[in-house]
Order: structure tokens, then C-alpha cells, then sequence
């Protein structure tokens, strides 16, 4: 028997202002709302942009990411770009500011950091491309 297939994975972000989370997340990174409820001063929103989705929600009480809990807990969300070298000139074109720089990290991955109103990290990026095996 076959195994039902999971379409994707979303994190669910508490943020202060749904409308003002939704134009960032869209004018600045280039994902598409969709969906909001109600239409008028949403209290939750959804967005995507490739198989990427964020969900938001405004429950009346302060974010707290994970930068806030533990210094070793930067990210609030991982995101896979094959390309981050082409992300990140189309992000600079944009005028988005990063919180850390396109660069290869001590971790082993490739990508770059930002910060988003309610003070949410985001990777973009991927491992390192490795050289073949030793």
C-alpha cells in the first residue's frame, strides 16, 4: 500500500500585524498571499514562493523567535535555494537588508540571513557543494 504523500511543511509564525507581515513578505521577497482571513485587517495570512509557505497569525501577544530563547537558535525557518547567489542579487535589487551577507557558513551551507519585522530569521540557502568524495 501506497503511503499518503505530505504536500509541505509551513512554520507558523505569531506576528503583531498581518497586513504589514503579508506586503513585506511579498513586495521584498517575492512570495504570493495566498490566503487571508478575513480580507480586511487579516489576523492570519498565508504565503508561498516555490515550496516554500509561512504562515501567520496575530493572537494579540508578542513574537518571541528563536534568537530571543537561545543565542545558538538563530533561524526560525530553513529555507532550501539551490541558487542563493541569484536570491541574493534578486533580494539586493529589491533593496532587502540582510542580517547576515550571502557567504559560506562554518556549518557547511551557502546562503544568507534575514530579518523580518517581527524579528524572525530566515536562512536562505544550501549545503556547500562538495568537491567528491576523499
Amino acid at each position: 500500500m501506497a503511503q499518503p504523500e505530505i504536500g509541505g511543511i509551513s512554520p507558523n509564525f505569531i506576528v503583531q500585524n498581518v497586513t504589514a507581515t503579508l506586503v513585506f513578505y511579498r513586495d521584498k521577497l517575492g512570495f504570493e498571499v495566498t490566503f487571508q482571513e478575513p480580507a480586511q485587517e487579516p489576523f492570519i495570512g498565508i504565503v508561498q514562493r516555490g515550496g516554500a509557505m509561512l504562515l501567520f497569525k496575530d493572537v494579540g501577544i508578542e513574537p518571541i523567535p528563536n534568537h530571543k530563547r537561545h543565542k545558538y537558535a538563530r533561524w526560525d525557518a530553513y529555507l532550501y535555494v539551490p541558487d542563493p547567489d541569484a536570491l541574493a542579487a534578486e533580494y539586493e535589487s529589491r533593496g532587502v537588508m540582510f542580517s547576515q551577507p550571502l557567504k559560506d557558513t562554518e556549518d557547511g551551507l551557502r546562503g544568507f540571513e534575514i530579518e523580518d519585522g517581527d524579528g524572525y530569521t530566515l536562512f536562505f540557502g544550501r549545503p556547500q557543494a562538495t568537491t567528491g568524495s576523499e
